[in-house]
C-alpha cells in the first residue's frame, strides 16, 4: 500500500492520475509520525519535513495494481519524487507502506501545507494539469514531461479561468453544452502543444453536425501591455525575432510589439503584465488600463489575450537589451512618439495586430490620458 500525504489526497486529482474513479473503501486515513507536510517553496505542491513530535496526515491507498502503481510513480517522478518505505499509523495500528520523497535538497521546505487552502487556490488547476501529464504516460519519460510542466500548468490555469470567466455569451445563445466531445488526441507537446478534438456541435438550424476533427494550437493565456508616458507623449515598443513570421516566409522576421508574455499558473493577468514589463524592459508599472480581452485567432488557437496600457515614466527607457536567458530571448526596446505610432497604424506599417489595436485605442484615449497626467 502507498501513503498519500499531499495533493493526491484530493480525490479528483488522484482519479486523474489513476485513470479511474476511487471509492471510499479504498482509502484509509493515516498519519506518518515525526513528519510535517509543508509547501515546497515556490511550487504548487508539498513535501515532508522531519519534525520530531509532528504527524503528517494522509491516506493509505490499499493494494494498487502494478499498472496503477506505475501511473502514480510516473506522476510523482515528474516532480522528482521517488518511493521509499515508511511506517504509518492508522486505526488498525502501525502499517508498513511506501511514500514518495524528493532527493535531499531538490525542493526547499516552506510554510505548513493546508490541503483545503491548496484546493481553493490550485486544486482545479493541478487536477487539469494532471490529466494532461497522464496523457503522456507511456509516450514520454517523466523527465521530458517535467520540462513541459510549467507550460502544462499554465494551459491548465487558462482552462480553469475560461470555465470561471464571464466572457460574452454567444450571440445565438449556444453554449459548451451544445458540443459533444467524442475524442481528444495530443499528437505534439513541448513548450506549446497541439490538440486534435473529434466532436459534434449544434448547428444554427438545431441539428447536430457530423463528427468533425479540429486541430487547435494550445497556448496559455497571455498578458500584453503598451507602456505610455503621457508627459513625453511616447510609447515603448519591443523588437525581437519571431518564429511565426519566419515560418510563414517573412523576409524580416523581427517584429515591433507591445510587451507580452504568458500568464503562469497562479498568476493574474495584471501580475503577468507587470512581471513581463520588468523582464523585457526593466519597467516597474503601476495602474493598468484594459484595452481589450479576447481571442486573436479563435479558429485555430486557444490563446486568449489580456491587453493593457500602463502610464509610466519612460525617461530612462531605451535600447538596452531585455528578456530571459532561460528562454533564449533577445529583446531591444524602442521609445517612439505616440503620434508616430498612430501614423504607422494608419499607414498599415504595423504587422502585429495587437499593436495595431493598441495604437487605435491610444488614438482615442490619448487626450484623456495626457489631461489626467
Amino acid at each position: 500500500m502507498v501513503f498519500l500525504f499531499g495533493t493526491l489526497r484530493h480525490r479528483p486529482l488522484l482519479e486523474a492520475v489513476l485513470g479511474r474513479p476511487v471509492s471510499d473503501d479504498e482509502l484509509t486515513p493515516a498519519t506518518l509520525p515525526d513528519q510535517e507536510t509543508v509547501w515546497a517553496r515556490g511550487q504548487g505542491f508539498p513535501l515532508l519535513r522531519a519534525t520530531p513530535g509532528a504527524r503528517a496526515e494522509g491516506l493509505l491507498l490499499a493494494e494498487p495494481t502494478d499498472a496503477e502503481l506505475a501511473r502514480l510513480d510516473f506522476y510523482e517522478s515528474v516532480f522528482c519524487y521517488r518511493l521509499a518505505p515508511v511506517s504509518v499509523t492508522c486505526g488498525a495500528g502501525p502499517r508498513a507502506a511506501r511514500a514518495w520523497f524528493p532527493p535531499p535538497g531538490r525542493w526547499q521546505p516552506g510554510a505548513p501545507f493546508d490541503l483545503h487552502e491548496w484546493v481553493r487556490l490550485r486544486g482545479a488547476i493541478n487536477t487539469r494539469a494532471a490529466a494532461e501529464v497522464m496523457g503522456w504516460f507511456g509516450r514520454l519519460d517523466a523527465g521530458e514531461v517535467a520540462a513541459m510542466y510549467p507550460m502544462i500548468a499554465a494551459r491548465a490555469a487558462s482552462f480553469v479561468a475560461a470555465q470561471a470567466g464571464s466572457e460574452p455569451a454567444s450571440h445565438s445563445g449556444m453554449t459548451r453544452a451544445d458540443v459533444d466531445s467524442r475524442a481528444l488526441e495530443r499528437p505534439y507537446g513541448d513548450f506549446f502543444a497541439i490538440e486534435e478534438h473529434h466532436l459534434k456541435f449544434r448547428r444554427f438550424d438545431g441539428t447536430k453536425s457530423p463528427t468533425v476533427k479540429r486541430a487547435v494550437f494550445m497556448s496559455p493565456d497571455a498578458a500584453l501591455v503598451l507602456p505610455y508616458d503621457p508627459h513625453r507623449d511616447c510609447v515603448l515598443l519591443i523588437e525581437q525575432f519571431r518564429a511565426g513570421p519566419f515560418a510563414r516566409g517573412d523576409r524580416a522576421p523581427w517584429t515591433l510589439e507591445p510587451i507580452a508574455g504568458r500568464i503562469d499558473a497562479g498568476e493574474t493577468p495584471e501580475e503577468a503584465a507587470r512581471r513581463e514589463a520588468w523582464e523585457e524592459a526593466g519597467l516597474n508599472l503601476d495602474a493598468l488600463e484594459v484595452i481589450a480581452r479576447g481571442y486573436p485567432s479563435p479558429g485555430a488557437s486557444s490563446e486568449f489575450y489580456h491587453i493593457f496600457l500602463a502610464c509610466t515614466d519612460l525617461s530612462a527607457a531605451g535600447r538596452d537589451g531585455g528578456g530571459l536567458d532561460s528562454e533564449d530571448e533577445d529583446i531591444r526596446g524602442h521609445v517612439i512618439a505616440a503620434g508616430r505610432l498612430i501614423e504607422m497604424a494608419d499607414a498599415g506599417a504595423l504587422n502585429v495586430a495587437p499593436l495595431e489595436l493598441c495604437a487605435h485605442w491610444l488614438a482615442r484615449h490619448r487626450p484623456r490620458l495626457r489631461a489626467q497626467a
